[in-house]
Order: structure tokens, then sequence, then C-alpha cells
């Protein structure tokens, strides 16, 4: 890709901002649940990504407690313009939250507040762009002063959108938060397997100017082709449980089907998993997780306003794997 050929962008819902299609999600680069980054890698990448025209990067206070923010707040200051969301960690570190938690217990309010302000911190940024609740149950609505938080935040220009982050493969969870106006965006998982989010949740968006950020297009990796029943990961990375017992052989057959159903080969899967999320009209952008300046190049290249043909898209869909591989193994 040159410097020439911008990447396109799409509006963030009704916040006002514009985003590139393809977003940099920056959980990897936190170093501490992915092994194997490196900062001065991590940064080149980042770097790489704004300069190509990349303006939307996704972090997390949790990741690599404040390691992630740091890093993304260094090239945000260095490239002006750049956008930066970031997610406040549930206060009772409950990851998904669990049916019966509260409001007060996850995101009290005065909580939130200081949170925000200690990612800008981290950040050195004057505003966050979108902050997120990392952790998400539709019954919070009406529940705490969650919400009297993130408008104090927006009124005191420390952030200018608020969303949430549902959790995994729960996209049904936030669709009240969508039709209730108290969300700007929402974060979700949305894949070729996973494609749940089209069942009511993308729907409602669109309707109600809702941004939507995809993570997890390429199903944690499953979707790029590259991991056979042979791979292995560092010690200490959270992909054993992801890809434990028989899951990496499980896999293939369902990659098989795919390249097969298409015409493509292994390494066609990953651009056509990308613009499969990309062909639905309610998504904003699709964050990617890149910590090579190689990743960075090849992924950005696809945000060029073009998803699949019809025909494909519709192909896809017969690929549908419901599935929760963030469970152990057995469970």
């Amino acid at each position: 890709m040159t410097t020439s050929a911008r990447p396109h962008q799409r509006p963030l819902g009704r916040t006002g901002l514009h985003v590139t299609e393809i977003g940099y999600g920056a959980w990897g680069i936190g170093a501490d649940m992915w092994k194997g980054a490196q900062d001065d890698e991590s940064l080149a990448a980042l770097r790489r990504y704004v300069e190509l025209g990349g303006n939307f990067i996704d972090t997390a206070m949790g990741y690599g407690n404040g390691h992630s923010e740091r890093l993304v707040g260094q090239v945000a200051r260095e490239f002006p313009g750049t956008l930066v969301a970031t997610k406040v960690s549930p206060k009772n570190m409950q990851w998904p939250a669990a049916p019966g938690t509260t409001a007060d217990e996850a995101f009290p309010g005065e909580y939130v507040v200081q949170m925000t302000e200690a990612s800008l911190e981290r950040l050195g940024l004057p505003t966050i762009d979108v902050q997120q609740l990392h952790v998400w149950n539709d019954s919070w609505l009406g529940q705490g002063d969650w919400q009297e938080a993130a408008a104090q935040l927006k009124r005191e220009g420390k952030i200018r959108a608020f969303g949430i982050s549902i959790n995994d493969h729960q996209p049904d969870n936030a669709v009240k938060a969508v039709e209730s106006g108290a969300v700007d965006t929402v974060q979700v998982i949305y894949n070729v397997f996973d494609q749940s989010p089209q069942d009511r949740l993308l729907d409602a968006c669109r309707m109600h100017g809702v941004g939507v950020i995809v993570r997890v297009a390429l199903d944690e990796g499953s979707l790029t082709g590259t991991i056979t029943p042979e791979t292995t990961f560092p010690e200490g990375d959270w992909r054993h449980t992801y890809f434990g017992g028989n899951r990496k052989a499980e896999l293939q057959p369902r990659l098989r089907a795919i390249e097969a159903d298409l015409g493509l080969t292994t390494a066609q899967l990953p651009e056509t998993a990308l613009r499969f999320v990309l062909s639905h009209p309610a998504v904003s952008t699709v964050i990617v997780g890149m910590r090579s300046v190689r990743n960075v190049e090849r992924n950005l290249a696809l945000a060029d306003g073009r998803g699949l043909p019809a025909e494909q898209v519709h192909k896809l869909q017969a690929h549908r794997w419901d599935r929760n591989w963030y469970l152990p193994a057995g469970d």
C-alpha cells in the first residue's frame, strides 16, 4: 500500500467521528496475555498504521495493566488527530459480567470517573475519543450512576463518546442499551463463525445511529488459516485455552469447507474474513491486532471501501458456527 492511497473511513454512528475501516487493536501489545510482543516492534507497527492513514486505535486499562495505553498514547501524541478508544475494567474484575452482577458492583460512577482520569494520565492526552465499559449487562440500564458519570465526563471534555464492550458471544445482551440511546458505540465479536450480531444487534445499531466497533474478526487467529493441529503457543499465552483440547483439529474441516465453497486458497482466508465483516453496512470499523509493520501494511490495504460480492457473503452465511472457545475445552 502506498501513502497516496488513503484508507477509507466510515462514520462512527452519530458521534461525528469518522474512523478508518481497519482499526488497530492494541490488546496484543500489552504484552501480558499475548506473549512475544516487543515494545520497539509494537511502536513501529503503531507508527506505520498512522503514517499510512489509519486513525483509530482501541486499547484498554486492562491490556498489560496500562502498558498498552502508554504505548498508544506515545504514538497518538506524535500524530495529532489519531482517535483513541479505551476501556474501564470492571471494579469487581468479573470477565465477562455475571448475570446477577449490579451496575454498582462493576461500574460505580465515581470509579468510572477516576479510571478515566487515570487512563488520560497514562495516555498523556487531554481527551479520550471513545471511553467504553469493558463488560456489559443490559440489566444495568437505569441502575447505578454510571450514566451520570459518562455525562459528566463528556461535559468536562474528558471523553467525546461513550460506549460498551459487549460480553463474548452475547450480542443480544446490548440491544436494550442501543435502543435506549444510553450508548454512542458498541464493541462486539463478529466474524464468519460468530454471525450472531446479525440476528438483532446490527440492525438496532443502524436504526439508532450507534457506531459498531468489531473485534475478533479473525476469531483470535482461526480465520487466518495459519493455525494447524501442530501449532504451539508460547508459555503463558492465553491461546493455550482458546485452542485447547481438540480444537485446533476441529477447526481444520471448517476452514477447508470455506475454501472449497468460495474457491479460496488458505492465503486468501484472512482478507475474505475481514471483508465479510466490512460488508455489513452497520459496521464502522474492524479492530485488528497487528504487532508487526508487515501485518499493518497488509491489513490496512483492505480499507478500500470494498466489501465482498453479495454472492460470497451469502455463501459465508452458511458457515456460521456457534460455540464459545473462551471457556476451557470440556466446559
